[in-house]
């Protein structure tokens, strides 16, 4: 049969699994990964597409060749997606002034948006200038020779609440987080990333552990769009993330829910089946799949597969999980 005689899910399928291949090479130990493997995977295909054709052909499909055509079309989506950079941008347009029996400070409302995106995908949050100065000196431990030329508002002895100093203040952090955010290496470090979000997520867990699970789940469905974005490239990192989501749709009875977010998560964790959050979250997946009457059996093959393979150990519940995380 002619090759242009065939459909276009076809077509998008044998794309698909080319795609996948890079991927199935992948430790599964690699919890953390420094470098975005979708971005290195877009410049290696522009410089050098015929080594790619190669790579592609020679990998195995393990354990990815048991995907079903739409996990398959979805997958390869998810990798195109990856190789278009996201651009955020950052803007103060307000502050307030908070005042306790022993402290007074500003508080700036930073705004962070996707270009070209409508309103629903931007995030708000607040930073007072202790939480700046302490991002300014961590990134300097870190990353001296990038933050070399990068100025910090200094602090003055008197007039910090006046409008004059706030305005120049505010318009001095705008400034000052496009600058960090336009270098690769700090945009992509857990320091920045932190600072943008784990008062946040910190916030969050608190009310999980509390049994406040209304409240956390709507500071981390706030979060979690802003450190998809942050963290593009790599997903593994927003795990833990979704999973607390997850519980906290499940323990207030939503278990469509939680299965939705918990496939999002499961999808992360496709070559990375020795995360602390793979074997919680498949027993999670299967309950769920079982309450809603949708397929559970292959989700207790994968979990049987990983019995066999590994070694018995004492495994969290993904709630015991959750509730660990931000501790310290």
């Amino acid at each position: 049969m002619d090759q242009d005689s065939h459909c276009p899910a076809e077509r998008e399928l044998v794309e698909a699994v080319r795609g996948i291949t890079t991927f199935s090479t992948t430790s599964p130990s690699d919890e953390e990964q420094h470098q975005p493997q979708a971005e290195s995977l877009c410049q290696v295909r522009k410089e050098s597409p015929e080594k790619v054709e190669l790579q592609d052909s020679n990998a195995s499909l393990s354990p990815n060749s048991s995907m079903t055509t739409k996990e398959l079309q979805e997958y390869w989506r998810n990798e195109k997606r990856q190789c278009r950079q996201i651009k955020l941008l950052f803007e103060i347009p307000s502050t307030r002034i908070v005042e306790h029996h022993l402290s007074k400070y500003v508080m700036y409302k930073i705004i962070i948006l996707q270009t070209g995106s409508f309103d629903s995908n931007k995030s708000v949050i607040e930073r007072r200038y202790s939480d700046f100065e302490k991002l300014h000196r961590k990134l300097l431990e870190e990353f001296s020779e990038e933050m070399e030329d990068v100025t910090f508002p200094k602090k003055t002895l008197t007039g910090n609440f006046t409008e004059e100093i706030i305005t120049e203040r505010k318009l001095a952090f705008m400034d000052y987080l496009r600058l960090l955010y336009s270098m690769k290496y700090i945009r992509r470090s857990k320091k920045f990333i932190d600072f943008l979000t784990r008062p946040e997520l910190r916030e969050a867990y608190g009310c999980l552990r509390g049994g406040q699970y209304s409240r956390a789940l709507e500071i981390l469905l706030e979060v979690i769009g802003l450190q998809e974005r942050l963290t593009r490239g790599n997903p593994v990192s927003i795990v833990p993330t979704l999973c607390a989501i997850v519980v906290c749709h499940k323990d207030l009875e939503n278990p469509s829910g939680a299965f939705e977010y918990g496939e999002k998560a499961l999808s992360c964790l496709r070559a990375h089946t020795s995360h602390r959050y793979y074997i919680p979250l498949l027993e999670t997946m299967i309950t769920l799949a079982y309450e809603l009457g949708k397929d559970f059996l292959s989700l207790q093959e994968k979990l049987e597969e990983w019995k066999v393979r590994k070694d018995p150990v004492r495994v969290f519940t993904l709630k015991e999980l959750a509730v660990r995380e931000y501790l310290q």
